[in-house]
């Protein structure tokens, strides 16, 4: 039985497509920074990478879409707002641009995603 066997591709529109490449953008940007920083900082980049990764799993699964959306957007608002706590903003590095504008997409995306579950 392949992984694939549990994936519905039928299922996924292209806003379910949007939202797991902003994820998947999201989810790099964090691993490779954890690496970098490496210690219990970097400890915290790879928790949110798990976090990214087992979101689309979940999506790609189907489990539980309408929780997932809702766990989904405060995880990846909490993102953001840690990111401008701890940093000194402007100016905003390029690659900080990308994985921020990454999880502003990955939000819309949620939020259109549980509109149509209710």
């Amino acid at each position: 039985m392949a992984l694939t066997d549990n994936i519905d591709f039928d299922d996924l529109t292209p806003v379910h497509w949007v939202g797991i490449a902003a994820a998947a953008v999201t989810g790099v940007y964090h691993l490779v920074t954890g690496v970098q920083i490496g210690g219990v900082f970097g400890v915290s980049f790879l928790f949110a990478t798990a976090g990214f990764a087992l979101g689309i799993a979940a999506v790609l699964v189907a489990y539980r879409p309408r929780l997932v959306y809702l766990l989904g957007i405060p995880f990846t608002g909490g993102q953001i707002v840690l990111w401008y706590l701890l940093n000194d903003v402007p100016p905003i590095p390029a690659g900080h641009a990308v994985d921020k504008g990454a999880q502003v997409v990955l939000i819309a995306a949620l939020i259109v995603l549980l509109r149509r579950e209710t």
